[in-house]
C-alpha cells in the first residue's frame, strides 16, 4: 500500500460526503455559521476519522468529544465525525452513543488514500463488511489550511481531546501569534 501523507499548512482537499441529517458536507469546512448558543462564528473545523461502529474505542472517543463540543464550539471550531460506514450503520451507530454533532459517513478507498489515511481489512464478518480507516484527527483553519494533522494506524493511539482543546485555545489567541507548526522545507 502507499499512500501520499497530507502535510500541515497545506490546503485540504476538497471531499464531500452525505451526512445522516441527508445533507452532503466538504470535509473540512465549517458545517454551522455560529455555534448553537449563538454566540461563537465556527470558523474552523476539528475533522475526527472513526473506524466505524464496530470500534468500542471510537465510541468512547467520540461519547468524550460530544463532553467537549461546546468548549470547541466556544473557540470558534465546528465538529464533525466520518467513517466509511454504511447509512444504515452510522445512523444505528448514532443512536446508540448520543451525539449531536454532525455525523458523516461512506467515506471511500479512494477519499481515504486522499487523505493519506491508513485503511485496513476487517478481521472478520463480526468486525464489519468493509474496508475502513484508522483513526484520524485533523484540524482546518479559516483559510483552509491544514492546523493539525494525527493520523494512526491502530485503534488505540489518537489525540487526547483535553490536550488537543488546551493548545487550540493558545494556538485561537491571537496575542500568542502561533504558527502552523511542522513546516520545515529543507
Amino acid at each position: 500500500m502507499s499512500t501520499t501523507k497530507l502535510q500541515s499548512g497545506a490546503t485540504f482537499p476538497q471531499l464531500q460526503c452525505p451526512t445522516l441529517d441527508n445533507q452532503t458536507v466538504t470535509l473540512g469546512e465549517p458545517q454551522k455559521n455560529t455555534s448553537q448558543d449563538s454566540e461563537h462564528t465556527l470558523d474552523w473545523q476539528l475533522l475526527v476519522v472513526y473506524r466505524g461502529q464496530h470500534c468500542p474505542l471510537c465510541t468512547r472517543y467520540l461519547k468524550e468529544l460530544e463532553t467537549l463540543k461546546d468548549k470547541f464550539f466556544a473557540l470558534g471550531v465546528d465538529v464533525l465525525a466520518v467513517s466509511a460506514d454504511s447509512e444504515a450503520q452510522a445512523k444505528k451507530y448514532v443512536q446508540d452513543i448520543e451525539v449531536s454533532f454532525p455525523v458523516a459517513y461512506g467515506l471511500s478507498i479512494e477519499q481515504m488514500q486522499t487523505l493519506g489515511l491508513y485503511i485496513s481489512e476487517p478481521r472478520s464478518p463480526k468486525e464489519t463488511d468493509h474496508p475502513f480507516a484508522e483513526p484520524a484527527l485533523f484540524v482546518i483553519n479559516d483559510k483552509k489550511q491544514i492546523h493539525v494533522i494525527d493520523i494512526s494506524n491502530a485503534p488505540f493511539a489518537r489525540p487526547d481531546l483535553k490536550t488537543l482543546l488546551s493548545g487550540l485555545e493558545f494556538v485561537r489567541n491571537p496575542d500568542n501569534n502561533y504558527p502552523i507548526r511542522g513546516t520545515y522545507d529543507s
